[in-house]
């Protein structure tokens, strides 16, 4: 699977631009803030319905335009297959594959496989739990569109049940029986979900370690743990135990929502203990391991994103990763960068195919 072709009208600094890409390696390269992530993002919205960078998605309009378009070709499986992703202001945004409406985005997801590897990664590392949640959720949900349907039914009883609790402290009333509806639907799906997360890093956990082996060379110890309540007690005990609190609080405040994976080097927080080196080969390994799940899970190569990740990298670790490439591993790559020379002399020692769009 590759992507053939990506026209961007209106989409953040580009007013109208089309690339039509090498089946191999595709580099953009020019200074910054000159749009060479954008266009990554643009690739990105078409497998995702969404932005990568921006949650917001009118802020992907280009300033004083009311609309954007990213249109894109990929060949899967020996067809093309054309997405289309555009967003006027004040309506809902559209995603089309080959002219055919989704009536839920959730129904994309999976569809064309792809990983990004960027700067932003970082959050993962400092942000709260929130954020490597939804990196777990996100390689799962890639390949088990029930487990996505789950947490998306998890979620929408969470905000019940949280209108739920403020109005009880905002008319001064409790029922029960009410909420004891909430909590089993919140322990049935609770427990599906914490049990594919557990399969999930079963298998992920071992391919990670094996990556950032490789990248590092075995100089570091690094752990990926998983901490959930559900450890513990299952999901209908926590919540009768904390209704208390939650009702306090006036939200949820137990559940596989508030899981966590902890980054972790040598045994300590690598938020603390990590240098920025170090930071970004936990990550690199964290988003390569990602690209292998999938991978073996679909039978399919995921195009892979590698937005300025040579800054704040040595010698060893770039070279590292280049012959990974030059091992077939990967299918399609899209490379940014700020130095044309340094991209060019190391797409060259990959003897594959590529081309360099100087933007």
């Amino acid at each position: 699977m590759f992507l053939k072709r990506i026209s961007v009208l209106n989409y953040k600094n580009f007013s109208d631009a089309t690339f039509e890409f090498d089946v191999k390696i595709n580099c953009f390269v020019g200074k910054n803030g000159i749009g060479k992530t954008n266009i990554l993002d643009a690739i990105y919205h078409l497998a995702n319905g969404k932005s990568y960078f921006n949650p917001l998605a009118v802020q992907n309009i280009k300033h004083g335009e009311e609309f954007f378009v990213v249109d894109g070709e990929f060949e899967k499986n020996d067809r093309s297959e054309q997405i289309l992703c555009s967003l006027k202001k004040g309506q809902k945004k559209i995603l089309k594959r080959n002219s055919k409406l989704y009536e839920k985005f959730s129904d994309h997801i999976g569809f064309i496989p792809l990983v990004i590897i960027s700067p932003a990664d970082r959050d993962l590392i400092i942000e709260g739990s929130e954020t490597r949640r939804k990196f777990m959720d996100s390689v799962i949900s890639q390949l088990d569109n029930t487990y996505l349907q789950q947490l998306i039914q998890y979620q929408k009883i969470i905000s019940q049940r949280n209108a739920l609790l403020k109005y009880f402290a905002l008319n001064h009333v409790f029922e029960k029986d009410t909420l004891s509806i909430y909590n089993e639907q919140l322990d049935n799906l609770g427990k599906a979900i914490f049990d594919k997360r557990q399969k999930f890093l079963e298998e992920f956990i071992p391919i990670f370690n094996q990556y950032h082996q490789d990248i590092t060379n075995s100089a570091e110890t690094v752990h990926l743990v998983y901490q959930s309540d559900l450890f513990e007690k299952d999901t209908l005990t926590l919540l009768e135990e904390n209704l208390s609190k939650d009702r306090a609080l006036q939200y949820t405040s137990v559940g596989v929502h508030k899981d966590d994976l902890s980054f972790e080097i040598d045994n300590y927080p690598i938020k603390k203990f990590g240098s920025q080196g170090q930071q970004k080969s936990f990550l690199i390994a964290l988003k390569l391991a990602q690209f292998d799940f999938v991978k073996k899970q679909s039978g399919e190569k995921p195009i892979l994103l590698f937005d300025d990740i040579f800054d704040k990298l040595d010698e060893f670790r770039v070279s590292k990763i280049i012959a990974m490439v030059n091992n077939e591993e990967f299918g399609q790559l899209f490379i940014s960068d700020t130095h044309p020379e340094r991209t060019e002399n190391i797409v060259k020692t990959t003897h594959q195919s590529y081309k360099i769009f100087n933007l």
